[in-house]
């Protein structure tokens, strides 16, 4: 079985921002408004200039296969076959082989489409249960339970060694490229040039298309087959260069590492990937809750992190009765406030977050593998008669909270701890529960008040 384990703390990292990249959930064919940091999904930080870190709740938006908003390149196109050639002489420096640089590069092509979905910047996020009825669809539950049954004694294998339960592989596989039918047409080698010419974090692109080139010269794929997303990741669950180098498994002992057409080596990858990030065997991702009415929900953030046993002392119970799970840092969310379903997230949840560090992408491979395995979905209702927000209206809901006094920093239309704390202050205000969750009659009774 070959691995390669020297680059493990960076490509972790860079799986998380190239999910920045592409946006929340890179993997398949959606990506977040607002991106949170992670991986594909495919995770991702705020400056600190920005009065919030970007939502970990915001819901993904379809993006790999619908038109861009804008194009806007800022390079002349006619330079880029310059930029190649010098990149050329720098991978060549760094141990690339001359057959590797040819074959990479004598047909490099620069991708304008690259570039409108790089500089995309949707007006309207995404509501969570719009998000979950597409990702977590009927026929994507049944497609994954007769995944995992074609797949049973690779996933029983996989999990003996990893400890990652074969309906959570699954459930990645299936919202990353719902199941292998759509991770992407995109050259990865022309599309991380294009990037790393004239993306909008052309560093990053230019160490993802080095990690791309070391692929090449190992021999796992070639140039025509390796192919993914728009934004570098690549094959079934979408790993980009730098965590493929880092994380890929040949588990099916060919020599390669393919994550583009062995079930196996996919399986194994991923697995391998949640087991480096501190997967913990035998834990469940965590459990859909009640929480009382008397329910203080500043603490609702992903940050406020207590023993099973303090939250059971403020009343949270699990939704379908029993015991809560027994976790020694555990958070409760409410992705849509008070109104909406609740759940108590252990360590987990937070893993898959290392994968794409979305709330609503976690929540989504959680509830799929919890369905693909036979258990319930998510069970309270959501409050679906809410619209969702444009930035715009995010911008004049943080304005108006600075200009009531309740600071929330430069108004960016991004809804995250610092929106959610200055809304909660302003809520407690005027009477009414404090969730933080932004709504249009909350920004009309606080612009027209």
């Amino acid at each position: 079985m070959k691995r390669s384990l020297s680059i493990k703390a960076s490509a972790t990292a860079s799986l998380c921002l190239s999910l920045a990249l592409m946006g929340c959930q890179s993997v398949a064919d959606t990506h977040t408004v607002t991106p949170d940091t992670a991986g594909s999904s495919a995770g991702q930080s705020a400056s600190p200039s920005q009065p919030d870190a970007p939502s970990a709740n915001a819901a993904p938006a379809k993006a790999r296969n619908e038109p861009a908003a804008t194009s806007s390149s800022t390079k002349d196109p006619a330079g880029f076959k310059a930029w190649v050639d010098d990149f050329r002489q720098s991978a060549a420096a760094k141990g690339v082989d001359r057959s590797t640089l040819a074959l990479a590069f004598d047909s490099a092509s620069y991708l304008p489409r690259i570039l409108e979905y790089d500089r995309s910047q949707p007006e309207f996020t995404r509501q969570i249960w719009s998000y979950l009825d597409s990702a977590v669809s009927d026929q994507r539950v049944s497609t994954g339970r007769q995944r995992l049954a074609a797949n049973r004694a690779l996933a029983d294998r996989v999990t003996a060694e990893y400890g990652v339960p074969g309906e959570v592989i699954v459930a990645i596989w299936g919202i990353e490229s719902n199941y292998g039918s759509n991770f992407g047409d995109f050259e990865t080698i022309d599309a991380l040039a294009t990037l790393g010419y004239d993306g909008r974090r052309q560093s990053f692109a230019r160490g993802e298309l080095m990690s791309a080139l070391k692929i090449l010269q190992n021999g796992d794929i070639d140039r025509d087959h390796m192919r993914g997303s728009w934004a570098g990741a690549m094959g079934h669950t979408q790993f980009i260069p730098s965590s493929f180098l880092a994380y890929a498994v040949d588990e099916d002992g060919d020599g390669r590492r393919d994550i583009w057409g062995s079930i196996p080596d996919v399986m194994a990858s991923t697995a391998n990937y949640l087991d480096d990030a501190g997967w913990q065997r035998g834990q469940p991702w965590g459990v859909e809750v009640t929480l009382p009415d008397d329910f203080d929900y500043s603490q609702t953030e992903l940050s406020e992190r207590h023993a099973t046993a303090t939250w059971r002392s403020q009343g949270v119970t699990p939704v379908a009765g029993g015991t809560l799970p027994n976790f020694d840092q555990a958070s409760v969310i409410a992705p849509a406030g008070a109104k909406g379903p609740a759940f108590l997230v252990g360590h987990n949840f937070r893993v898959i977050m290392r994968y794409n560090a979305s709330t609503s992408y976690a929540l989504a491979v959680a509830t799929l593998s919890d369905r693909i395995a036979g258990r319930p979905g998510i069970q309270a209702n959501w409050p679906r008669n809410e619209p969702a927000l444009s930035r715009s209206q995010i911008r004049r809901l943080q304005q108006a909270l600075n200009d009531n006094g309740f600071a929330v920093g430069t108004p960016d239309g991004l809804v995250g701890p610092n929106t959610r704390a200055g809304l909660r202050a302003y809520q407690r205000s005027i009477g009414v529960i404090p969730d933080g969750y932004p709504t249009q009659s909350l920004i009309a009774r606080l612009t027209d008040g």
